[in-house]
């Protein structure tokens, strides 16, 4: 594989969604960094998608049951961290791409493993301290 440009990595990739006003751009890119899945590309097998599923609905659960105080913060690390693998699987396969560059440009590249570990650990890594930090300052999380 030839790479286009010599300062980037791996090769660019067209931006993955279109979007004429700010407003649409703002949207897609909420929906494209918090929804792995991709219309059209499923899990190979049934059993795959229906455990992304229960994954996602008891990921979502461990975070109800922390914010009524029914569980520990260690848990939930645990809950994350697994739904983080998972998501670097399915994004693998769904939207092999990643940033490059300033968030404010259209700039995308495709994405090795390691690039797509990268991402999805540190994104979630700032999801679940955003959580962590509103739970605590409502009251609602005891560590």
């Amino acid at each position: 594989m030839k790479t286009v440009d010599p300062r980037m990595p791996t090769d660019p990739v067209p931006r993955p969604y279109v979007a004429r006003t700010f407003v649409e751009r703002a949207w897609a890119e909420v929906v494209d960094h918090l929804w792995p899945w991709k219309r059209g590309v499923g899990a190979p097998h049934r059993l795959l998608r229906a455990a992304g599923i229960g994954l996602a609905v008891a990921v979502t659960l461990a975070w109800v049951l922390a914010a009524l105080g029914e569980l520990r913060a260690g848990a939930v690390i645990g809950w994350w961290f697994g739904w983080s693998v998972y998501e670097v699987l399915v994004r693998l396969r769904a939207k092999r791409y990643v940033k490059d560059g300033p968030w404010w440009r259209d700039n995308y590249r495709a994405a090795s493993v390691m690039d797509m570990v990268c991402y999805v650990f540190f994104k979630n890594l700032l999801i679940g301290a955003a959580l962590f930090l509103a739970l605590r300052s409502m009251g609602w999380l005891v560590i």
